[in-house]
């Protein structure tokens, strides 16, 4: 296993990589082994990520952006075509799949932000 020391690698970078799942440090291996539960070791490089606790950091980043800031734009989108109950189980479906869409991609992003500056959560 190769070893990368953390100062090599930017802020940025793990964002992009924690973001699309794979481990912050390398990049290679996964860092979820299922929906929402992250590995305790990457697979490629075997950076340790079992003791970053990102607890309730990615609902509230999820709760924001469908929130805050789709949901606004659902007022503007114009569904009096479609009958009441089927306009509203339109929206709840779409802002349900969104948020499951989001909610990982965001508990990734925390991770990787309490990997690169080892701050408080962050236990190796």
């Amino acid at each position: 296993m190769q070893e990368i020391a953390t100062s090599e690698v930017t802020m940025r970078q793990a964002a992009e990589r924690a973001v699309l799942g794979r481990c912050p440090c390398c990049g290679q291996g996964r860092l979820f082994r299922s929906y929402l539960k992250q590995v305790d070791a990457c697979s490629a490089c075997g950076e340790r990520f079992g003791g970053i606790r990102a607890d309730d950091a990615a609902p509230w980043a999820t709760i924001i952006l469908v929130g805050h800031i789709f949901l606004p734009l659902a007022f503007m989108v114009d569904l009096s075509f479609l009958p009441t109950w089927a306009a509203a189980l339109g929206m709840a479906g779409a802002f349900t799949g969104l948020s499951l869409a989001i909610l990982p991609r965001a508990k990734g992003l925390f991770i990787a932000i309490l990997w690169r500056t080892r701050a408080p959560g962050y236990a190796a």
